[in-house]
């Protein structure tokens, strides 16, 4: 059982903490020492798993653009070379292009140093080996060898390769686009095009410079393109509306066709037309999937638990397909598509509504550049048909009102306390008339509302790891959300354990 630090840098199927001071109350406890131990248990799990010994091990590592990073590579490196291992240094690098590593140039693993979108002073690990990114129990085994120094022996006979990998990478997604797009002159299939990028500051400059210029694109207005890993202009999120209505402004101020942002580390992408509205979310999933099903019509598109009615009427009535609504978390809905397809049901796509996107296609890797690429290609192609990703995304209904907020559970045992609230909650809506519950949920308890009752629908699930319970609401009349809400709070405002301060608040904005 892990402990200590090592139960704290654990993050599902990442490992995160915080590498650099500079936020108060915030302690470095990804020292150089954690570091080196994380990394030896890493080689020990890999020699364990691909039955090998650290001297016939080949390791790719990368990184992001935060501060820390240099100092963590550095010692994840230098580590990895006392065991033996052959190490191939990247650079600054996109996650998922570490993954395609251990495809292009036979790595048995990669390493990626990132945090994603966290703020500054946090950084991490991530782990991939030819099948894909680990799984959470994965994650376990290799801090459990940290935990109790289970290392494997000291050779002292590693090396290390400088390589720019990213150049092979950006030709890699060059030729998809080439190829896609398959214009009158192959090799600039974007001229004519403008695309506004927007990297955040993050490792994603890249996009800009080696992927759309070389193809004819005219990038004017890109912005952010530098790494700097005090992120000084927004965060670099796709989901913050910050930095949407950053990317959304240079969109439209340099009257471009679309614009695209990425997150730090460009496992996560987004979009807005030519009119500045955001390729976002629900509206990111229904470009996502009208993509994926070319070629797999009538296949099965796998989300998140909180995306809207109106996609699922939009994958399953107007793109004739089939909307499995999973569980939260990326690596969850990637499982549960690779499920699926193992079965002998056609599922293309496994897509969050928090942007990770991954296709069957690209080895279900969560690649924001990946998607990017893919839109792009869409975007260009409709062009020629005299059609707009706008009028593609024209039938696709959106809710009036959405709202997420989270409720504090008060008790240390806070499972069995959520999960009480679920059962009390899923037993009223099957006593309720106007209360109907879901019967596609795989997470927590959905409920719809008629018109007289907030026209609408709430998610209440519980948090895999920490002690509250996430409330997701939409409306398609204004007012709606406040309804719904208020018609669940009556359920459960009574219940002990539980800090209802959330929803009161939201019931009196």
């Amino acid at each position: 059982m892990l402990k200590g630090v090592y139960k704290d840098l654990k993050s599902g199927t990442d490992i995160r903490g915080i590498a650099s001071e500079g936020v108060k109350d915030e302690h470095i406890n990804l020292t150089d020492e954690i570091v080196e131990e994380i990394t030896l248990g890493f080689v020990q799990w890999l020699c364990d798993v691909q039955n090998k010994k650290g001297d016939s091990l080949k390791v790719s590592v990368g990184h992001d653009s935060r501060i820390s990073a240099d100092r963590i590579s550095n010692m994840v490196q230098k580590t990895l070379q006392s065991t033996g291992v052959k190490v191939v240094d990247c650079g600054l690098a996109s996650t998922p292009s570490m993954f395609m590593t251990t495809r292009d140039i036979a790595c048995d693993a990669a390493i990626q140093i990132t945090a994603s979108h966290h703020p500054f002073n946090r950084n991490g690990l991530k782990f991939f080996v030819e099948s894909g990114g680990l799984q959470a129990s994965d994650i376990e085994a290799i801090l459990e060898n940290a935990q109790e120094k289970k290392f494997p022996p000291i050779l002292n006979n590693g090396s290390v390769k400088r390589m720019k990998y990213m150049q092979v990478y950006s030709k890699h997604l060059r030729d998809i686009i080439c190829k896609g797009i398959n214009a009158e002159d192959y090799l600039h299939p974007l001229k004519g095009f403008k695309i506004v990028v927007d990297a955040g500051n993050g490792a994603g400059g890249f996009y800009a410079s080696d992927v759309l210029e070389p193809l004819g694109a005219d990038t004017t207005g890109s912005q952010f393109l530098n790494p700097d890993g005090m992120f000084p202009n927004h965060i670099p999120n796709p989901e913050n509306p910050v930095a949407i209505k950053s990317i959304s402004d240079a969109t439209k101020a340099n009257n471009a066709d679309l614009g695209v942002i990425f997150d730090t580390d460009v496992d996560r992408g987004g979009a807005v037309d030519s009119t500045g509205k955001e390729i976002n979310r629900n509206r990111l999933v229904a470009l996502a999937a009208a993509i994926a099903l070319e070629g797999n019509e009538g296949g099965t598109i796998v989300t998140d638990s909180i995306t809207s009615d109106g996609l699922k009427e939009y994958i399953e009535d107007y793109l004739g397909a089939v909307h499995c609504r999973f569980k939260r978390g990326y690596k969850n809905v990637i499982n549960e598509s690779l499920r699926l397809n193992s079965e002998g049901i056609n599922s293309p796509l496994a897509i969050e509504t928090s942007g990770h996107a991954a296709l069957r296609e690209n080895y279900f890797l969560d690649d924001g550049a990946y998607l990017v690429t893919k839109i792009i290609i869409k975007m260009a192609n409709l062009k020629k048909e005299g059609k707009s990703i706008e009028e593609l995304l024209k039938p696709l209904k959106e809710p009036k009102e959405s709202l997420e907020i989270r409720i504090k559970i008060t008790e240390a045992d806070f499972k069995p306390v959520g999960n009480a609230l679920i059962a009390k909650v899923e037993e009223f809506a099957n006593e309720t008339k106007s209360w109907k519950l879901a019967d596609d949920s795989k997470e927590g308890v959905r409920v719809s509302f008629g018109k007289r009752s907030g026209d609408g629908w709430f998610l209440l699930r519980l948090s895999v790891h920490d002690p509250v319970m996430p409330i997701n609401i939409e409306s398609n009349v204004e007012g709606g959300v406040k309804k719904i809400l208020q018609n669940l709070y009556d359920v459960i405002k009574t219940e002990s354990g539980f800090d209802f301060s959330a929803i009161e608040k939201a019931l009196q904005d």
